[in-house]
């Protein structure tokens, strides 16, 4: 049996719904491999963010990100 894997907010921790490995809310996924003039060179850093908790997040940005409307959604 091919267990899928789950999903988890790495803020706060909490699953991600999912139905039949299908998920059922949206999340933020970020990736980024460090490169040189940093600290964590060749290192490469993942997470996923539920939609409250990023919205926690961008509360702290100095400069919010830009939103616009998308016509077409995957």
């Amino acid at each position: 049996m091919n267990k899928s894997k789950e999903i988890y907010c790495n803020m706060c921790g909490r699953r991600i719904q999912a139905e039949q490995e299908i998920v059922q809310e949206d999340t933020i996924r970020i990736e980024k491999i460090w490169g040189y003039f940093s600290d964590k060179d060749g290192e490469k850093h993942s997470l996923n963010l539920c939609e409250e908790c990023y919205d926690k997040w961008i509360k702290g940005f100095a400069i919010p990100p830009e939103v616009s409307e998308e016509n077409e959604l995957i």
